[in-house]
């Protein structure tokens, strides 16, 4: 027994495990892979968060800001322009279709490029704070359940009360319809 005891001591002795280090040599810890790889998620959140949490905006950021703003806006109302001005003054829309004629179509690519990469990006950014809020609303869901958990709890209890006056409402029973009976018995009166 005391041999066992020190072969044990010599392979698991002195806070170390040598089997486990040894395998970890060929394989990685997933717990240890799972501590660092949360460790390295939440340092590029952290660094995210810094990010875009800047208190201190200057005037040019503000600026910047109303300029990323205005595309958009302008397509869609320059749009609705264009709709209203063919319809009041079909003249004046024809000059200037015209003069839209006589762009060269690499310039009309070049703009479909621009106008695509602006969207796209937008589509980018929505489509990452979409991900974000699911992300918020998963880490609610725990409490949402304990919440109904707690709910149904009450519900139970409040049925469990022994049919209390106070504790219970009225409920018709599901064979019993009331406005039906009294229109049966109209019936069978008007009819007899």
């Amino acid at each position: 027994m005391g041999m066992i005891s020190e072969i044990l001591s010599v392979i698991f002795g002195g806070d170390r495990n040598v089997l486990r280090e040894t395998a970890e040599v060929f394989r990685e810890n997933a717990e240890a892979g799972a501590v660092r790889g949360h460790g390295a998620q939440m340092a590029a959140l952290a660094q995210m968060q810094a990010e875009f949490e800047r208190t201190q905006r200057g005037a040019f950021d503000r600026v910047m800001d109303g300029v990323n703003r205005m595309p958009r806006p302008a397509l869609a109302l320059g749009t609705l322009g264009l709709l209203i001005s063919a319809m009041a003054n079909p003249v004046w829309f024809a000059t200037r279709m015209q003069g839209l004629a006589l762009v060269p179509e690499p310039l009309w690519w070049l703009l479909g490029v621009i106008v695509s990469f602006y969207f796209g990006a937008r589509q980018q950014t929505k489509n990452q704070e979409l991900q974000r809020d699911i992300a918020q609303n998963m880490a609610r869901v725990p409490q949402v359940v304990q919440n109904i958990s707690a709910l149904r709890a009450l519900d139970v209890a409040s049925a469990a009360t022994g049919g209390a006056a106070a504790d219970e409402i009225e409920v018709v029973k599901p064979g019993e319809n009331p406005a039906l009976q009294t229109w049966k018995r109209a019936s069978n009166e008007g009819g007899s």
